[in-house]
């Protein structure tokens, strides 16, 4: 997954054609706003929809329209967003923008698509990472886009927070080709890198995110549990492993991840992992499962690096497969 600069950037040219193709029936921009980019709108005013509708604003491109079913939710998107209009109806924000962004829930998107109908030069994208762009095709008019706008991002509830996250993270793009220009402009505009996936590999993309997102937090949850047993409270097992961490993450970004692996898998050291597996029964049986998930990934790289012998890749194997 490389950034397509050519294909998703370009140059002057073509991003004055790609904002062309959304948003004719655009108005001329305001006091801070990028000349030329469409009005956008946002569906949905939770953590995701109202950290991109700040950040789309703050990075110059009108916002002007949220909608949302939460009159909560709409006033405080509208206090963070000033000049935008609020709905609580996604139908009544295509009056308003040129470009909407669904920002809800994946199982909540394909019943906006139906309910809509988008106008001619206008274009709808949603922020799942897992779905295509297709499922917004019951929206589509002759002469509208659909496509699909995704940050790799861990969105919460603290607004600035999110803000922030979004500069230099990457955002995955689905559309044709002047709206993938579009979205990319768009993209760039957040201090974000945007990066088309091959057809059919979003489920796997979002499937990594899962693992390097919620993934890690229950890895670290484990982490912290066995720490206890060793007399560290939370903040402090965090502190002691989190720079271990650190330092492994630095190691793989800098000699990747195969040259990364350390410890007594690496070193082929049945004793050590022997005596792991039998303080993770005794006191911690329900990471179990966990450990010897992780052991055997880590078998396969050390495997794969060369770095044991047919004697000692067997030995480690025969340790793993004992029963509990």
């Amino acid at each position: 997954m490389d950034p397509e600069r050519d294909v998703l950037a370009g140059g002057t040219s073509d991003e004055e054609a790609s904002r062309t193709a959304v948003g004719a029936r655009g108005a001329e921009a305001g006091a801070g706003e990028a000349p030329g980019a469409p009005r956008v709108g946002i569906v949905g005013a939770g953590p995701v929809g109202t950290a991109l509708g700040v950040a789309i604003s703050r990075a110059g491109w009108p916002v002007a329209a949220v909608s949302s079913r939460d009159p909560g939710r709409r006033e405080r998107f509208r206090a963070l967003v000033p000049g935008s209009r609020a709905f609580a109806d996604p139908f009544a924000l295509l009056e308003e923008v040129d470009l909407a962004i669904v920002a809800i829930p994946d199982d909540a998107i394909p019943a906006v698509a139906e309910s809509i109908r988008l106008y001619s030069g206008q274009a709808l994208v949603h922020t799942s990472g897992l779905l295509g762009a297709d499922v917004l095709q019951p929206a589509l008019a002759a002469g509208s886009q659909i496509g699909a706008f995704h940050p790799l991002v861990s969105f919460t509830a603290d607004v600035e927070r999110s803000v922030a996250a979004i500069r230099g993270s990457t955002i995955a793009l689905e559309g044709d080709g002047r709206l993938l220009a579009l979205l990319a402009d768009l993209a760039e505009a957040l201090g974000a890198v945007p990066v088309r996936l091959p057809p059919g590999t979003k489920p796997a993309y979002h499937a990594a995110a899962a693992m390097a997102s919620g993934g890690l937090v229950a890895l670290r949850d484990a982490i912290v549990t066995l720490g206890g047993l060793a007399g560290l409270d939370e903040p402090g097992a965090l502190v002691v492993y989190g720079r271990l961490i650190e330092q492994t993450l630095a190691n793989a970004k800098s000699g990747g991840v195969n040259a990364a692996l350390t410890g007594p898998i690496a070193r082929g050291d049945v004793g050590t992992l022997e005596a792991h597996l039998e303080a993770v029964r005794q006191f911690a049986p329900d990471l179990l499962e966990l450990y010897e998930a992780t052991a055997r990934r880590e078998l396969k790289l050390a495997r794969d690096r060369g770095s044991l012998t047919p004697h000692e890749l067997d030995r480690v194997r025969a340790v793993l497969a004992k029963p509990v």
